[in-house]
């Protein structure tokens, strides 16, 4: 066996220097392409414009990495541009046909996801579309989901178990009388894979469970926090709105339909790890073929979720290294300005955001970048009733 194939059988970690750098690749594309897809969020902007410029930008980005190596390294987009409104939970990327527009006052959730060979970073970022302070519930609820997610960076670290991690973010989310939404699954990620066995629940219920597992140095987790105004319980309302999926490797099922089997070997050899959308794909085909793949377990698909109307979703999402000296947050956003009703007292709440991220500090350069990404400081503060948001 060659080095080369030795070095494939073994599974690549934060522990080489060139994965790490892949990861940090990856998230600086996924925060300009966020950047890029905000400032399309206008009124009267076409959704799946905006998602499409989004993938585009990212697959132009990571295409121009790697180009002159031997061996080629698979790039580009990791989970497709959605663009999600309001009530709507998320994954909404719709195909080509669709006129659904912004309008003014919307709460969009933006997701997306960028790899550089298979090592992956993903974001998501809530923005109300609007001059001026967001305030009142809209507040509340953003304020939920990014308090959550600063308890959660600090909670995720080697020897801590997930399951405090689930209680902490339930418990943020009640000081800001909202709700977490349930299904939301943060999971650790490996090369090549999106959704690796480690994860834990956002809020934990009779139906959802995850096996207990405590963190470990050099893993890496995509931390995924959805909170909602309504009761957290979305429903899916129309399947088709569905045209996100993925690939299941481990279904081998004899397809019976010409344009299902055609289906599967284009997704096979374009999307053989990481979601994609319907949009990529011949839509014809698609159409008659993805409903047997579905059926067949050959693909995952992401629902598209609503609460009810009048309630809003706000979600934040970020890649977190953990590396010996500490955690390192990888993608985020500044938030807007948001002055929520609601203020943090509770001890234990303050005392998790008082939590430090790193062992020491790092160099210079290293801060430069931190701040660069819009990375939170080490000791984060609750967006309180009177605060402007913190980064």
């Amino acid at each position: 066996m060659s080095s080369d194939d030795e070095r494939d059988e073994k599974e690549l970690d934060l522990t080489s220097p060139e994965v790490v750098t892949k990861y940090k690749s990856a998230a600086e594309i996924v925060n300009k392409a966020l950047q890029v897809v905000l400032a399309e969020c206008k009124p009267k902007a076409k959704i799946v414009d905006i998602c499409e410029k989004g993938d585009a930008f990212i697959n132009e980005q990571a295409g121009s990495m790697y180009k002159n190596v031997k061996k080629k390294i698979d790039r580009g987009v990791a989970f497709p541009t959605c663009v999600s409104v309001n009530n709507t939970v998320g994954h909404f990327s719709p195909l080509a046909s669709d006129e659904t527009v912004l309008e003014e006052g919307d709460m969009v959730k933006i997701d997306m996801g960028c790899h550089i060979d298979g090592f992956i970073a993903l974001v998501a970022h809530t923005h109300v579309i609007q001059e001026g302070p967001v305030t009142g519930r809209k507040a509340d609820v953003i304020a939920a989901a990014n308090t959550a997610a600063e308890v959660a960076l600090r909670l995720v670290r080697p020897g801590k178990k997930n399951h405090a991690v689930t209680e902490a973010i339930q418990k943020v989310a009640e000081a800001y009388d909202c709700k977490i939404v349930e299904g939301v699954i943060s999971h650790q990620m490996k090369q090549n894979v999106i959704d690796a066995s480690k994860s834990f629940l956002s809020v934990s219920t009779p139906e959802t469970r995850v096996d207990d597992a405590e963190f470990e140095e050099n893993e890496v987790y995509a931390i995924d926090i959805v909170a909602s105004t309504g009761d957290g319980k979305p429903k899916l309302l129309d399947e088709k709105q569905t045209t996100v999926y993925k690939k299941d490797a481990a279904v081998n099922y004899q397809l019976k339909m010409k344009a299902s089997r055609f289906i599967i070997s284009e997704i096979k050899e374009k999307f053989p790890h990481m979601p994609f959308t319907a949009r990529s794909l011949e839509e014809k085909r698609a159409r008659l073929g993805l409903v047997e793949c579905v059926n067949h377990g050959h693909l995952q698909p992401y629902p598209v979720l609503y609460e009810k109307p009048g309630d809003f979703v706000a979600q934040i999402k970020f890649t977190v290294l953990l590396m010996p000296n500490g955690s390192d947050r990888i993608t985020s956003h500044t938030l807007q300005e948001i002055q929520p009703t609601k203020t943090i007292d509770d001890p234990e709440i303050k005392g998790w955001l008082a939590l430090g991220i790193k062992k020491k500090k790092g160099g210079g350069k290293k801060k430069k970048a931190a701040k660069k990404a819009g990375e939170a400081s080490t000791e984060a503060e609750p967006v309180e009733a009177s605060s402007t948001a913190q980064e």
